[in-house]
This record gives C-alpha cells, structure tokens and sequence, in this order.
C-alpha cells in the first residue's frame, strides 16, 4: 500500500464515520482517530510522510472557515468575555501549569521548551468541541462558548509556541520582545484578514457565477493565512478575521442558488478535512511509539501528569470563571448558566489537530547545530494528551451529558422561532403593501398572496396562528406535498429522458447538460 492508496482510505473513512458515529451515538473525530489507529498498527500501512511544517496550513484554513459560516461575528462579540478567559486567559494559565509541571518532572527538559509543550496542549480543538457537542443537543450558549473558545485559543496558543521554539533554538529570550511580537502577530493579522475579505467580496462580485464564487471561497481562507504568516502575523486569526467580514458582508438575500451551492460545498470539505486530520492524529501514533527508546514507563507516568493537570486547570478556572462571567454579563449573554454546564464545558475541552500538528512541527535541532532538547517525549506527551482527551473524553460525553440532564430549550427555540415567522411576515406584507399602491394590483391576486404570506409564516413555525388556521394549513400543505411528489416523479422522467439522449450520436452534450440543468434547476423550487 502506498501513500496515495491510505489517503483514499482515510477519505472514505472521513465519509463512512458519519453515519456510523450518528447510529452508535459516537462523534465521527473520535472513530477517525480510532481508525487511523488501527491503520497504523497494521503491517502492510505506510508510515505518513508529510512535511510538518505543512500540516497547520493544509488543514486550518478550510476548517477554520467552515466553523466561522456555522456562527456570526454578533454572536462572537455577545459572548466575548467568555470567550476571552477560555480562549485567551486559560490558554496562558494551562501553559503556565503545564510548563512548570514538566520542567520539574522530564530531566533535562529546559523551561523554554517545557512552555512550548504547554503552549501546545493548551488550546481545545474546535473542530472537536464543535463536532462533538453540536450532536449532543447541548443549549445553544454552550455551543456558541465552545464554538468562540475554539476558534481564538488557537490564536493565542500558536503565537505563546512560537515564542518559545524561537527561545530554544536562538537561546535567547526578552519578555519585552515576546510581548511586542504578540501584540504585533494580532495587528497584522487583523489587517491582512480585513484586506482579504475586501478583496474576496469584490472578487465574489466580480464572478458572479456562484460555482466561481464557491471555488474562491476556498482559496480566500488558504490566501488569508499565507499572506499573514508570511508577514509575520497570526494565520489563524486572519482567517476567522477574513471568514467573519465575508460572513457579514456578503450577505445576498436573493442568492438563493449560491448559499445552497455554498453550503453544499463547504459542508463536504469540512466533512472530508476533518477526518483527514483526526486520521492522522491516529497514523502518527505509530511513528511517535518508534521515538520511546526504552523509556515507555516513564514517558507514561510524565504524561499521565501532564494529562492531569490539563483537565484539572480547566476545571478549576471554569468554576470561579464562570461565576464571575455571569456576575459581570448582561443577561442576555450566553454563558453556561448551571453547575452542570460548566461542568460539560470541563469535559468537552478535547485536543486535537492543532495540538499534533505543533508538535509534529518541532525543529530537530538547533541554531548551533544541537539536537533539539527532549524532542522526542515533547511530541510523546502531546500524543498522550491528543488521545486522553479526544479519546476518553468523545467517547463519554454524551453519557456525561445525558447523566447530567444538559440539553437545549427547546421552548425558547420555538419562541425564536415564532419570533423569526412574524418578522418574515411583516416584512413581505410590507413589500406587498408597496407593490399594490404602485403597480394597483387586483384584488384577488392581492388576496392570493396574503395567503401565501400566512401559509409563509406557519411553514416557519406553526406557533403564529391559531389551531383552526394551522388545520386550514395542513390540509393545504397537504394537497402541495401531493403535487410535489408527483411533479418529482414527473420531472425525475423528464431528467431520465435527457440522459437517456447522451448515448444518442447525434446530441450535443453540451446543449443536453444545458436542458438537464435547467431540469435539475426547476426541481429545486
């Protein structure tokens, strides 16, 4: 087996785990992890060969941006203090603890490098928290706090490793210096996301097709980080950056065919992106397990403390954070509101892509020719603490989250939605009321479409009208899923009829995928 049959492998895995995950009630990341385990360990299974330096800039980007198209920037700066002291705060607090843990445990381990392992297990995945609690039925403030949390700790993770690779390998390091170059890592980040997502919406508007629009939606994330890695700045923070100005800015409420196209699209990427990075969190375990020289026991035992001590900071920062976040938040902010939430947010603290891929990115040696201090149980502790909490913690926080009785309010859900269908309402009532005084529509045609407006609004949520209304809508929507079902029936003929007409020599294909599309476009509606 070669490299390019294992990554087909680990595709279809990608796909497979999906449905598998949603009937055994287990998130898919956790089974691709699982997976690309049992691949590793197989005899006939390549060890991965990929660059480390490529890993956090192949996968980030798409993943990245997908999550920000599931949230919204208003969302984010409802919730940002806490998402402040999980994503920024904890991050430091994690380092700090984990830092000074193994520097008194591993021998020979330098405090520099010692804050590069913390650095590097310190911030939660957010494909991970994201994949895992969104299938819980979890309140949605919790998800929107995991979401935000996932999405900026890389930030602040990736700029405090980096510092400190550049302390080992330099043998120098300034306080002053660190500081600058953070602050300067969020400025030029900022900059580079907000110059991209200008010139990706005037782009998108340029093209126009949506297929054109959807293949650069893609490079504008892997562009983002680029341009602002290469000037120094944080590639994770010019993606969110670059991703929440498109989401804000470049919303076309007659785009009906490109947010669906888009949506699609992305949907698949993410799907496919994810697994191949959970995959090779798996894949690489048998390569790590190659760096143990006969220290296997005691590796262990330093792990297994490191492992502590993540998921005790976490707690212990959660429980008084929490408190003091709902102290000094206004009462519509969305933050865990129980013990048993906090709690849940405790256990969905997994790690994941960002974590391996740092470690994997250690240089091997140093500026003066040294090999690089403790590389090796570096990158075993990082494996270990990937695993625990991926592994251990996917696999039971769904029965943690059932125990504790966390799931979301379904009445409020209804309200909003009530709320959303009258507001839809009274918008398109609005723009039938300008349309009659200026065009004098007839009556009954102005009649026709009132009733649509109400069959629009208990479509939306049945809540808006009252029970005799809604059994008047029932037995009209009814008759329409009657007629829908035979024009499908119909139209599926008619598409059937075109493709029959490629084997036909005499058919231009290109006018035959031209009718078929226009077919394939008259059944969406």
């Amino acid at each position: 087996m070669d490299q390019f049959v294992l990554l087909m492998l680990v595709l279809l895995g990608a796909l497979v785990t999906v449905p598998v995950g949603e009937r055994l009630g287990l998130p898919s990341p956790v089974l691709m992890t699982l997976l690309g385990i049992v691949l590793a360990v197989l005899p006939f299974v390549p060890n991965v060969d990929i660059p480390p330096g490529i890993v956090l800039p192949l996968l980030l980007p798409p993943l990245l941006y997908a999550a920000v198209r599931r949230t919204s920037w208003r969302q984010f700066a409802a919730n940002w203090q806490p998402i402040f002291l999980l994503a920024v705060a904890l991050v430091f607090v994690t380092t700090a603890a984990v830092a000074a843990t193994a520097h008194v445990l591993v021998p020979g381990l330098p405090l520099a490098a010692a804050v590069a392992l913390g650095a590097l297990v310190a911030p939660p995945d957010p494909v991970a928290a994201t994949a895992v609690a969104g299938r819980l039925g979890l309140p949605r403030r919790m998800v929107s706090v995991l979401e935000g949390e996932g999405l900026f700790n890389d930030v602040t993770a990736i700029v405090l490793y980096h510092v400190a690779i550049a302390a080992v390998v330099t043998g120098s390091f300034s306080w002053p210096g660190a500081l600058a170059e953070f602050v300067l890592s969020a400025v030029v980040a900022v900059l580079v996301g907000l110059a991209l997502g200008w010139l990706g919406g005037k782009l998108m508007a340029l093209l126009g097709d949506a297929m054109l629009q959807v293949g650069l939606s893609l490079l504008v994330p892997f562009a983002s980080y680029a341009l602002a890695d290469a000037l120094r700045g944080s590639g994770v923070l010019a993606v969110l950056t670059t991703a929440f100005y498109l989401s804000d800015r470049m919303a076309d409420a007659d785009d009906v065919f490109g947010r669906l196209a888009g949506a699609t699209f992305w949907q698949v990427v993410d799907t496919l992106v994810t697994g191949v990075a959970f995959g090779l969190i798996g894949l690489e375990l048998h390569a790590v397990f190659g760096t143990v020289h006969g220290r296997l026991v005691p590796l262990l035992g330093w792990s297994a403390a490191v492992v502590g001590i993540v998921l005790l900071v976490r707690l212990l920062w959660l429980l008084p954070a929490a408190w003091l976040a709902r102290r000094a938040a206004r009462e519509d902010t969305e933050i865990p509101l129980s013990w048993r939430e906090t709690m849940v947010m405790w256990w969905a603290g997994m790690r994941g892509v960002a974590t391996v891929a740092l470690a994997l990115a250690i240089p091997l040696r140093l500026d003066n020719g040294a090999p690089f201090p403790e590389r090796a149980v570096i990158v075993f502790i990082a494996f270990a603490v990937v695993l625990a909490t991926l592994v251990v913690q996917g696999l039971t926080l769904p029965w943690i989250v059932t125990r504790l009785g966390v799931k979301a309010d379904l009445a409020a859900e209804r309200e909003l939605e009530k709320a959303l269908a009258v507001r839809a309402g009274n918008a398109a009532r609005r723009r039938l009321r300008e349309i009659y005084e200026a065009e004098d529509l007839p009556d009954d045609v102005v009649e026709v479409l009132s009733g649509r407006i109400v069959d629009l609004g208990l479509r939306i949520s049945p809540e808006v009208a009252d029970e005799e209304r809604r059994e008047a809508f029932e037995q009209r929507a009814k008759r329409v899923r009657m007629v829908r079902r035979v024009q499908r029936e119909m139209l599926s003929a008619a598409r059937q009829a075109i493709l029959d007409a490629r084997r036909d020599p005499n058919a231009d294909p290109v006018v035959v995928s031209r009718v078929l599309r226009e077919l394939d476009t008259r059944s969406l509606r």
